[in-house]
C-alpha cells in the first residue's frame, strides 16, 4: 500500500487524482492540500470530488497534509512548486510534479531537492506521449536532413503556458538526437511576417488554444513527395491522472535523484 498526498487537490487535475486514488486497492489517499484561501480548506476530500466522505480533510498546510504520505503528488501550480517540493525534501517525501510552465531555474531548483529525495518530473504524465518521446528523435535521424520537422499542439483556451511543455519535450528530444549528430537545431514559436525560408535546422513549434481541447501534440516530417506524422490525443485527462499514480507507486523506494516517466516506463 502507498499512501499518497496531494496537493493542489482542489484543482481539476487533483480531483481526478484523488477519484482515481479512493477506487485503487493499491493506493490510500493520506492527505490533501490547496493554497491558503480556497473556499475548500476545511472540506472532505471524497465529497468534492462527488465521492463519499472519506475522512481527509482538505488543509492549507502542506507539513499536515505530509505527515503519513508515502508520496506527495503535486498538480498545484508553478509559483507553488518549489516551496512544495523544498517541504518534502524537509520531510523526507518524495515528490512526482505533473506542473507544465516550469522555467529552467525552477528545474535548477528542483533538482537541488532531488540531492535528498527522489523527484519525478513530467509535463505529460501519459504512456502515449512518453513512448512516441522515446522514438520521435530517433525518427528525425533516420530521415536527415532532408526531412523538415514542425510541431502543433492544440489545448483548451484557459491553458496558461505556450507552447505546451509536451511539445517543447518533443522539441528538445529532437534537439538531442540531431545535436548529437553534429546538428545545432533551434526552435522558432510560430512564424509572423516575412520571415524568410525556413532553415534545415530550425524547428518549428506552434500552438492553438480553443474550446475544451484536453490535449493534441502533431509532429511533422515533411520531405519532398511526402509527410509522416506521429500525433497523440488525450480524450480524457485520466490518461494523465493514471500516469501520475502509476509514478508515484513506481517512487516509493527509490533512491535520491531526478527522475522522469521514461524511467518508470523504460527504467533507469
Amino acid at each position: 500500500m502507498v499512501n499518497i498526498a496531494v496537493c493542489g487537490a482542489a484543482g481539476r487535475m487533483g480531483k481526478k487524482i484523488i477519484s482515481l486514488i479512493l477506487s485503487d486497492h493499491d493506493v490510500k489517499l493520506s492527505g490533501a492540500c490547496e493554497a491558503k484561501g480556497h473556499p475548500d480548506i476545511g472540506l472532505d476530500a471524497g465529497k468534492i470530488t462527488g465521492g463519499n466522505e472519506n475522512g481527509v480533510i482538505i488543509s492549507d498546510t502542506l507539513a499536515l497534509s505530509l505527515k503519513n504520505a508515502d508520496v506527495l503528488i503535486d498538480f498545484s501550480s508553478r509559483d507553488a512548486v518549489i516551496s512544495n517540493v523544498q517541504a518534502a525534501a524537509a520531510g523526507k517525501i518524495p515528490v512526482v510534479i505533473g506542473i507544465t510552465g516550469l522555467t529552467e531555474d525552477d528545474k535548477n531548483k528542483i533538482r537541488i531537492c532531488s540531492k535528498n529525495i527522489p523527484v519525478l518530473v513530467s509535463s505529460n504524465m501519459s504512456v502515449g506521449v512518453n513512448l512516441l518521446l522515446q522514438i520521435a528523435g530517433d525518427i528525425a535521424s533516420m530521415l536527415g536532413k532532408e526531412y523538415d520537422i514542425e510541431i502543433i499542439e492544440s489545448h483548451h483556451k484557459t491553458k496558461k503556458d505556450s507552447p505546451s511543455g509536451t511539445a517543447l519535450a518533443f522539441a528538445e528530444a529532437i534537439k538531442r538526437t540531431l545535436d548529437a549528430g553534429g546538428r545545432d537545431i533551434r526552435f522558432v514559436c510560430g512564424r509572423e511576417g516575412m520571415c524568410g525560408e525556413k532553415s534545415g535546422d530550425e524547428i518549428g513549434i506552434h500552438s492553438v488554444r480553443s474550446g475544451d481541447v484536453i490535449g493534441e501534440h502533431t509532429v511533422i516530417y515533411c520531405g519532398a513527395g511526402e509527410k509522416i506524422e506521429i500525433r497523440h490525443t488525450a480524450h480524457t485527462r485520466d490518461t494523465f491522472v493514471r500516469g501520475a499514480v502509476k509514478a508515484a507507486v513506481w517512487l516509493k523506494g527509490k533512491p535520491s535523484g531526478f527522475y522522469t516517466m521514461k524511467d518508470v516506463l523504460f527504467g533507469k
